[in-house]
């Protein structure tokens, strides 16, 4: 369900608690070190797109939402990259071996099903010396915050489009195979439950 969930429901509800300002501010702090030739994993209706720098060649977005997929062509007219939309998964990515230089995450990784899969299979397109920028929600550190998001998930699952509350994302990145060389943590204005980001750079 990744895409549906970035790009629909967590826009939503961050953008009544925190608004839209907000939001596209961390995007802003993420999205601009893109360089090369990139994918951006959950692409949705496209709203990284304005985000992107000079330094990038192209941007192939994955998403598997179609409705989606059209309203991110729909962008395409006021953006000057070359983009290539793709309807596909993160779990079985339609791409060669080492092909991209950098791949794009943001409020993504808590909605792919299977995400460790996905994750090696960023790791098997990503180029020698390529990296993978991300802005995440996940667990929080606090205990009484987290056993709250530990029980409230499988609920919030079945309401959020497939959207995981505890994913511990620098864990799922070392599992994986991932060393992150940058990271910063903290909340989010908004719910504590669902506030609670991680965003930086991994390499594998």
């Amino acid at each position: 369900m990744h895409g549906f969930y970035d790009r629909v429901i967590f826009p939503r509800i961050m953008h009544f608690t925190m608004g839209f300002r907000e939001v596209s501010e961390y995007r802003a702090r993420v999205v601009p070190a893109a360089t090369g030739r990139v994918l951006e994993i959950g692409l949705g209706s496209g709203l990284n797109l304005p985000f992107y720098g000079d330094r990038v060649s192209e941007v192939i977005g994955v998403d598997p939402h179609e409705a989606l997929n059209r309203m991110a062509r729909r962008r395409l007219d006021s953006t000057r990259l070359p983009v290539r939309i793709v309807n596909g998964s993160a779990e079985a990515l339609p791409l060669d071996d080492a092909s991209v230089d950098c791949v794009v995450t943001t409020w993504t990784l808590c909605s792919i099903g299977a995400v460790d899969r996905a994750l090696q299979e960023m790791r098997r397109v990503l180029r020698p010396g390529g990296e993978i920028l991300f802005i995440e929600h996940g667990t929080a550190p606090d205990t009484a915050v987290a056993r709250w998001q530990d029980r409230l998930t499988p609920l919030w699952r079945r309401c959020a489009g497939g959207c995981h509350l505890n994913r511990p994302i620098d864990h799922l990145f070392a599992r994986a195979g991932f060393t992150i060389t940058d990271l910063e943590t903290g909340y989010l204005k908004g719910p504590r439950l669902l506030s609670y980001c991680y965003w930086g750079r991994a390499k594998p």
